[in-house]
């Protein structure tokens, strides 16, 4: 008989024994399962692609930024002020700013009115300083009427343009606090801004618009609190060559580490016969503008103590009735002062034809004005260039990165106020979906 063949029990179906008693898997076996894996099923076959795959890069997702508008009505923009920002969660991607919300025509209103009308439409430019928009005004004119000021005025425009500053930055520090969320400042330096006040008053008889210039807890409490310091470090930096690129002025211009102060550079009325200091910054965010702004403060008041010691006794307006009205005893007596007067008040004094740009060292910037005579009575043109316009130009380039609440801090300490600079700025306004034209 013969022997049956080994493989017969593959052939008839037989169980056969295993060959190796234990299953060694090898590595690429056991790598396959290194990650989450999930068995195949009948549910699993139907998602394409798998989803846990630690082979294959996740799959990018395209999530559109959200645009939301900061304002008109805001309690930290200090006026009508619109900003249309584009957010990445809470981060600032974009910044457009849109002015002339407060547009009243302040330039052309000037035009019609005499030189001595126009005086009081200064005031209401920048309400928060009030004498140095007047002074700008009153050098221009009397630059064209080539006359100046006795000594005694100019020290007194010198002592009220400082405690117009002081006001300024108190206003500027207290506000900026009181929107990060500090509110014991804004109580305080308020209360002592009451009393700067009443000297406006004693002069002038107004307590903000005076139309009189014619033809510290705080360091304590705010500079080293940790609170304070993380909201306005590295926060809205500018570097030197960014700030003389937009044309700033004044404490940007300073807070970026550029000594540049028009009293200093172009002095006018009596700065070239005192001594102080111009405060600059180091890095350039809205800590160092802080510090500039107290520092000014102090400033001020020494350039306040000196312009007292060295303000000499006299007459405080020219000696020429054609331009300043006569005494109220000369007119009672004399009657070429009563027609000088009369003549004054309702026809004004003619300038004669010739152009001028004037500026000032405003607490905010470098407020000029460009002051156009045609011969006559009243101004052929009137330009104003508001310190805040090119401040507001970069706000894009400063918030750009920042969380939304730092957009908040970044504004206090921008130097720009709505009504100073969109009453005659060109700007686009929307007006039922379509742009227009503001001049």
């Amino acid at each position: 008989n013969a022997q049956p063949c080994p493989l017969s029990s593959l052939q008839v179906g037989l169980p056969q024994e295993p060959l190796q008693k234990q299953w060694q898997p090898d590595v690429e076996w056991t790598e396959q399962y290194a990650g989450a894996v999930m068995y195949p099923s009948a549910i699993t076959e139907k998602w394409v692609p798998p989803p846990w795959n630690d082979k294959d890069a996740p799959m990018e997702k395209e999530v559109s930024n959200l645009t939301i508008n900061f304002g008109p009505q805001h309690p930290a923009a200090h006026g009508v002020l619109r900003l249309v920002l584009e957010l990445s969660g809470e981060s600032v991607k974009k910044c457009d700013p849109h002015v002339g919300l407060l547009h009243r025509g302040t330039e052309k209103l000037i035009e019609y009115k005499t030189y001595l009308q126009a005086l009081p439409y200064f005031d209401r430019l920048d309400y928060v300083s009030m004498m140095c928009n007047e002074q700008a005004y009153s050098l221009a004119v009397e630059k064209l009427l080539n006359i100046q000021a006795p000594p005694r005025a100019q020290w007194i425009r010198v002592l009220f343009g400082e405690l117009t500053r002081i006001m300024n930055h108190i206003m500027a520090i207290t506000t900026h606090a009181l929107d990060i969320g500090a509110m014991t400042p804004f109580f305080w330096m308020f209360e002592e801004r009451e009393k700067m006040f009443e000297f406006y008053e004693r002069v002038s008889g107004a307590r903000m618009h005076a139309a009189y210039v014619r033809p510290g807890g705080v360091h304590q409490m705010l500079t080293n609190n940790r609170i304070w310091k993380n909201r306005t470090v590295d926060i809205g930096v500018v570097s030197a060559e960014d700030a003389l690129n937009y044309g700033f002025s004044g404490v940007m211009l300073r807070g970026s580490g550029i000594k540049w102060d028009l009293r200093k550079s172009q002095p006018y009325d009596k700065y070239d016969e005192v001594e102080f200091d111009i405060p600059i910054g180091s890095k350039g965010d809205c800590y160092d503008r802080y510090l500039c702004r107290v520092e000014e403060m102090r400033q001020s008041l020494r350039i306040m103590i000196e312009a007292l010691n060295k303000m000499p006794a006299g007459e405080i307006k020219v000696d020429d009735a054609k331009v300043a009205p006569p005494k109220r005893s000369e007119m009672k007596m004399s009657m070429e002062s009563l027609i000088h007067h009369f003549k004054l008040y309702t026809e004004g004094y003619q300038v004669p034809p010739g152009s001028t740009y004037t500026a000032v060292e405003a607490p905010k910037g470098e407020f000029g004005v460009y002051l156009v005579s045609d011969g006559s009575s009243r101004p052929y043109r009137c330009k104003i260039k508001a310190p805040g316009f090119a401040h507001l130009a970069a706000l894009d380039m400063m918030a750009k990165g920042h969380m939304l609440a730092d957009v908040v801090a970044i504004i206090g300490k921008t130097c720009f106020y709505w009504v100073v600079f969109s009453r005659a700025h060109r700007s686009k306004m929307c007006c039922n979906g379509k742009q227009k034209s503001v001049i």
